[in-house]
């Protein structure tokens, strides 16, 4: 079976919005500079009482190469920035629940659900398929345009010996794949480099993914949170987020 990934004139009230997440009691935020940065800071809560608790330190991630840009989530659909389109190299901005957990090995250490991803493999990235923004097994699945797909999610074996889809998880960022445009294929996953910029997802060290991998837990509904500075704290009373020194 595939495994789903999860325009208005003026910005919309926020009142209410954070219902849409409320029973998340894990929550995973990054924050950068501006719409344009390609780098930021990611820390992890899990809910105490009404409020959040910070898990550990910040550390350092990277973004998409031409910034972030409003996505598809758990908030209202937004135009008072950029907006996230297929292939334009922008991390999706806003609220998102966090699926599936992947990997090149058969198991991992996490409260998520996790797949271990084989050589047949791959997240549809063509908008002109019935399985865009699906992560399919190309050698059971069979229908057109699966095989213009440029996401093996086993880069080891495809991109020479690519090492960034080894752990990650799905960010459910248009995550029924019915805005055929709006980006699909969006992880937080490794970087190939320290401080090298993605194409739409959210990287970092090993070090890093390894405890959060393992700290994540699906039964605590855990949601994803990317935001320029200037935004988060425009909307963290509102969607009820972390207070957080900038």
């Amino acid at each position: 079976m595939p495994l789903a990934l999860a325009a208005c004139a003026h910005a919309p009230s926020t009142s209410g919005e954070a219902a849409h997440w409320a029973n998340a009691r894990q929550l995973v935020l990054v924050t950068t500079a501006d719409w344009d940065a390609q780098s930021g800071t990611l820390r992890y809560f899990e809910r105490e009482g009404t409020g959040w608790k910070q898990v550990g330190d910040g550390f350092d991630v990277t973004v998409g190469r031409n910034g972030t840009a409003w996505g598809i989530g758990l908030h209202a659909a937004r135009s008072d920035g950029p907006v996230k389109r297929e292939g334009d190299g922008k991390a999706p901005a806003g609220v998102f629940a966090i699926g599936t957990a992947f990997g090149y090995a058969p198991s991992a250490n996490t409260g998520l659900a996790y797949k271990g991803m084989g050589s047949n493999d791959w997240c549809i990235d063509v908008p002109e398929s019935n399985y865009y923004n699906k992560i399919v097994d190309r050698s059971l699945v069979k229908a057109p345009y699966l095989d213009k797909s440029s996401e093996p999610m086993r880069r080891d074996l495809h991109a020479d010996g690519d090492q960034r889809y080894r752990e990650g998880f799905v960010i459910e960022h248009n995550a029924d794949g019915a805005n055929r445009q709006g980006g699909s294929c969006i992880f937080a996953h490794l970087w190939k480099a320290p401080g090298e910029a993605t194409a739409g997802c959210t990287a970092m060290a090993p070090d890093h993914m390894a405890p959060l991998l393992a700290w994540l837990d699906a039964r605590q509904h855990p949601v994803f949170v990317e935001l320029p500075q200037a935004q988060y704290a425009q909307l963290r009373g509102a969607w009820k987020l972390p207070e957080i020194e900038q």
